[in-house]
């Protein structure tokens, strides 16, 4: 896939409605508390049995934060009470041990991934401590090619810390930029040091980790392109691996935080769409592969190598290059992947923390998914990851007629192809230089729970 040099701002107004991101499908607004522990156990019995088992991803969350970043809208906790942290640390440990009884010990970790939050408000001894909680309760892998990655926050960090989070085995390192401009920072309430934050992801590749990626927003309070381009140039200049660069979604109704930004200092759409052009257009000229969504990379990262390969998949973190794994949640709100099936824990600490405190699994809530489920899940995996869909695969795999199963989608996509953002035919849809901007567009055509309701929902603006 190969991203539009000309940039579609018609389109893009034209199109700029609200949407999932397909994280998953369906998405964690279909999940249900009717799937409780008991159907979580049945679905990693079935994944255990399976003649080839899958590897395992871990994604472990660590929600707590020093300061408030108004614009965040992860599920975390506030607070310098480090007891607080402590405390939660024991029932990680606890659930660790519980999941860990659950999975066969021949089923390999190729993926781990400590998100928040910020895993790095606990210090070197507590993160080295957790990973050697997983290590005794799962078979992590060694091998080179794993993917073991942590957040940290540059302003908690120093060049020592990271080499000891190598030291510990982690490989991979993701770092919140969002913006280097003064004015951006104090309105966010997320004052950093520009030098010493390009200084740490130097000091991460001397210390090993083989992939550095970072993480910007568009659309903050007082951004302008101008501002926003010196922030880019500035990152150019250590070539991260990797660069997220999210939309930021003004949701104060949602969000308590963002209640402390003020509206009128939100750039205005035409502003925005400066920003994302501006943007695109510096990180494609400096050689970045553009992967899907908000994701850029190098040619020789894994993503881009995955994308490639037809092997690029999306999960709760993103873009992955771990296709064929079974992703389980710890901590928190963490939302796991296992079979057919998505789980996710309680979202409040104390009601987490009581669950576990009576040695059961503090599953939430999930969803077991149906054939036409999985059929679904399938063609928008292949828009959202490959930019193509042939039906044959599906109708080889599902034992049905594309073109009958899904003739009312297939009709709906013929205004997205009049505008150039697909290529139709009998035996395939095939996502073009433009429509790549607009992935989740036209993966909303194939979304049976948005056709059916869309009233009530609340999603970010689709760019």
């Amino acid at each position: 896939m190969s991203i539009t040099k000309s940039f579609p701002s018609e389109l893009i107004t034209k199109y700029g409605l609200a949407g999932p991101r397909y994280t998953s499908y369906p998405t964690a607004l279909q999940f249900h508390e009717g799937y409780d522990a008991e159907a979580y156990r049945r679905h990693i019995k079935n994944s255990n049995d399976d003649l080839i088992p899958r590897p395992l991803s871990l994604y472990v969350h660590l929600p707590f934060c020093k300061e408030l970043c108004y614009y965040c809208a992860c599920n975390k906790k506030v607070t310098r009470n480090t007891q607080l942290a402590a405390v939660y640390l024991q029932h990680l440990q606890k659930e660790i041990e519980m999941q860990g009884e659950l999975f066969d010990r021949d089923r390999q970790v190729i993926q781990l991934h400590f998100g928040g939050g910020t895993p790095t408000y606990y210090d070197d001894s507590q993160l080295k401590q957790i990973v050697e909680q997983l290590s005794a309760n799962f078979l992590l892998s060694r091998s080179d090619s794993r993917e073991f990655s942590i957040e940290i926050d540059p302003r908690t960090v120093d060049e020592d810390r990271v080499a000891h989070l190598a030291d510990i085995g982690f490989n991979r390192v993701s770092m919140g930029i969002q913006d280097f401009d003064p004015d951006v920072q104090k309105a966010v309430n997320r004052v950093q040091d520009e030098t010493k934050t390009l200084r740490l992801i130097e000091a991460a590749r001397e210390s090993g980790f083989n992939s550095v990626s970072v993480d910007l927003i568009y659309g903050l309070p007082l951004q302008t392109a101008k501002s926003f381009e010196k922030t880019i140039d500035s990152v150019l200049t250590v070539r991260p691996n990797r660069l997220s660069v999210y939309n930021y979604a003004h949701l104060p109704h949602l969000f308590r935080a963002q209640r402390m930004i003020s509206s009128d200092e939100v750039p205005a759409p035409e502003v925005r769409l400066q920003l994302l052009a501006s943007t695109i257009s510096k990180l494609v000229d400096a050689g970045y592969v553009y992967i899907g969504m908000d994701h850029f990379a190098l040619p020789d990262d894994e993503l881009s190598i995955a994308m490639e390969e037809g092997t690029l998949q999306r999960n709760f973190q993103g873009y992955s290059t771990c296709r064929e794994t079974d992703l389980v949640g710890l901590g928190v709100s963490a939302i796991g992947k296992v079979g057919n099936s998505f789980v996710q824990n309680l979202k409040d600490i104390r009601d987490w923390q009581a669950v576990i405190e009576t040695n059961d699994l503090p599953v939430w809530r999930g969803l077991s998914l149906s054939g036409e489920d999985r059929l679904r899940r399938g063609v928008i995996s292949a828009i959202m990851c490959q930019g193509f869909v042939r039906f044959a695969e599906f109708e080889q795999k599902y034992g049905i007629d594309f073109n009958t199963h899904f003739a009312l989608e297939l009709a709906s996509l013929k205004p997205l192809e009049d505008d150039g953002l697909i290529e139709l035919s009998e035996e395939t849809i095939e996502v073009t230089p433009t429509g790549l901007l607009l992935l989740r567009v036209i993966a909303m055509k194939f979304d049976e729970y948005l056709i059916n309701d869309l009233q009530g929902k609340s999603y970010s603006k689709v760019i």
